[in-house]
């Protein structure tokens, strides 16, 4: 059987599944999941290679309608980037719901001349399952979607018969990554989403999405990992809350990031975390492209 090989976009509305769905389809956890919005905010690549094809997902940041900030409107222009030289994209929406940032994120599609799936996710949570008939023939009725699967990211439901009709529209061609490959990010960028994730997990309200956390060393040895991470805040007072009282904050994040950290290496982690004031992070394009955030196109 000849090579399939070709680019995948998922894409969807901030906290519908995206990462969740990269990760599961991967095997490995490479992008951040947390039951809040705007976890992701970077382009993640996923390799998938299995028997005659490889499918190269990349997991956008999610399309959404505030963009009050220069962080908020390069995550939509880099999401809408995203969109260039793909094969196939596959749009993730909540079962039942439909906002008008889902609204928005299929606007970003129909002018793709590309096969556009629909995963309808957290199906597992409808009971009984015969709410999802009308809203089925809802969706459907907004755009000629190559196939709908209705399906969940986190009970695997029917996430293969996704794989498959993907695999069935890629377009036949060598392998561009290695057999072994699983994402095109660094470690680094990852152990940066894997602790992000915790300051999403454990901080409230908006507070998460007015840090960004930045790798300062990296350094590995046969037995362990010495990680020196620096978390910036927007603004002083910010820094007392991320800390905590006596510091249990801080130590809560760390032990968290640590053990998603040991976990993804498979190896001993010594993280050392320090809380730093970057005045305006989100408005300024040199931070951001340090970060990795905005590209540099």
């Amino acid at each position: 059987m000849n090579k399939r090989c070709g680019y995948v976009a998922i894409v969807g509305r901030p906290n519908v599944g995206k990462s969740t769905l990269l990760n599961l389809l991967v095997g490995y956890k490479i992008s951040a999941i947390a039951n809040k919005p705007q976890t992701t905010r970077t382009n993640i690549r996923g390799i998938l290679t299995e028997d005659y094809y490889q499918l190269i997902f990349t997991d956008t940041p999610g399309i959404h309608q505030q963009s009050k900030n220069l962080l908020n409107m390069t995550l939509n222009s880099e999401a809408v980037a995203s969109l260039e030289s793909i094969d196939a994209a596959v749009m993730v929406v909540e079962a039942l719901k439909w906002t008008d940032e889902d609204e928005l994120a299929l606007k970003r599609l129909k002018h793709l001349n590309v096969p556009v799936f629909l995963l309808v996710n957290k199906v597992d949570r409808v009971t009984p399952k015969e709410r999802l008939f009308p809203y089925l023939e809802k969706v459907a009725a907004k755009y000629a979607f190559k196939e709908i699967i209705p399906g969940s990211a986190t009970s695997k439901i029917n996430i293969d018969q996704l794989t498959k009709a993907l695999v069935d529209v890629m377009p036949e061609d060598e392998w561009i990554h290695d057999e072994d490959s699983i994402t095109d990010q660094s470690v680094r960028s990852i152990c940066a989403e894997l602790i992000r994730e915790q300051l999403v997990v454990n901080l409230h309200q908006e507070l998460p999405y007015f840090t960004a956390v930045n790798i300062e060393r990296f350094e590995e040895t046969e037995k362990f990992v010495e990680i020196d991470a620096t978390i910036w805040v927007a603004r002083e007072s910010q820094k007392g809350i991320i800390i905590g009282k006596k510091g249990e904050t801080l130590k809560r994040i760390g032990t968290g990031s640590r053990h998603s950290i040991e976990e993804f290496l498979d190896k001993k982690v010594i993280i050392k975390q320090w809380v730093k004031l970057e005045e305006d992070w989100q408005n300024n394009p040199h931070l951001l492209q340090e970060l990795g955030i905005m590209s540099n196109r």
